[in-house]
């Protein structure tokens, strides 16, 4: 039984992401590396407890974070899961083992007044293609809270000016619509126009590389970090964070949580909650504020 057939499972009768898909196969073939090592053999299906017990330990040795540990212990349990319903295992040599207890961290979303600077910002952005480009899929990140994965995905059907909305891909090829300020509208317009100049042989990708290219996801994380890293010291800067602002300053507002839930393609609201701590830290600050039995500093 390949890895490769368990990730084509994945993708056909799972429908998970690309990117989720290649986070599987790199766990999965690392245990495989490491076994190969003990084994002289590639066969991971055949693998007993001592072998993934003695992988976590040398996964641990390396300093790696217990989140990122348990992403590969989760990894290999969805495979050796997959084996025990295709018949090609009868008991799994993950039963037993658990996930590491992680630290809890709490990372902030960033300040209204963060994402001003860094979108009214001029001088961040070059005055070329690769300026008004970054200016506008960071906007568009901001104003939709779409994943990473969603806005490689994007392509140029996928943005109707006339309704002023844009149609996402998510996970499990769900798709929803997302609505467009009219800013918004009008660079993406703009954008697209000077790329199509540029690139008239471009393929469908709606946002593409200074030549030509379909943005791959390191880029988009490159150019997310090094913008945000003008106007914020907060060590996670990422296109997830980008997502969380998003959530948080709706919700502050007082938007409706089950509106944020569709507008961020959650199936379920446990997923939406976790965005809830920002707005909470703001209700504290209006309770201490105005309550006359808060207390006041």
């Amino acid at each position: 039984m390949s890895i490769h057939q368990f990730l084509d499972y994945l993708r056909v009768e799972k429908k998970y992401a690309e990117l989720t898909i290649r986070a599987y196969g790199d766990d999965l073939h690392e245990f495989q590396h490491f076994f190969i090592g003990e084994t002289d053999s590639e066969e991971i299906e055949k693998a007993v407890k001592k072998h993934l017990r003695n992988f976590l330990m040398e996964l641990s040795s390396r300093g790696l974070s217990e989140r990122t540990i348990n992403r590969k212990i989760s990894s290999l349990k969805s495979y050796y899961k997959y084996l025990l319903k295709i018949g090609a295992l009868e008991v799994s040599p993950m039963v037993g083992i658990s996930s590491l207890k992680q630290k809890k961290q709490v990372h902030l979303p960033f300040s209204n007044e963060e994402m001003r600077r860094l979108l009214d910002g001029v001088q961040w952005f070059a005055d070329d293609f690769e300026g008004r480009r970054d200016a506008v899929l960071l906007e568009l990140f901001y104003q939709t809270g779409i994943r990473r994965a969603e806005l490689i995905a994007l392509t140029l059907e996928s943005v109707d000016f006339g309704q002023k909305q844009l149609k996402v891909l998510g996970k499990r090829n769900k798709e929803r619509l997302l609505p467009l300020g009219d800013s918004m509208a009008l660079n993406l317009l703009n954008y697209i126009q000077e790329r199509s100049e540029l690139f008239p042989q471009a393929g469908p990708a709606l946002f593409v590389t200074n030549k030509g290219k379909p943005m791959y996801d390191k880029l988009v994380y490159h150019i997310v970090n090094t913008y945000l890293s003008h106007v914020s010291t907060k060590e996670k800067k990422s296109p997830h964070m980008l997502r969380h602002s998003f959530a948080t300053h709706l919700l502050n507002e007082g938007a409706d949580l089950n509106a944020v839930k569709d507008l961020l393609g959650h199936s379920s609201l446990v997923s939406t909650q976790i965005y809830t701590h920002g707005s909470i830290d703001e209700l504290k600050k209006v309770f201490n504020q105005a309550h006359p039995r808060a207390e006041k500093k």
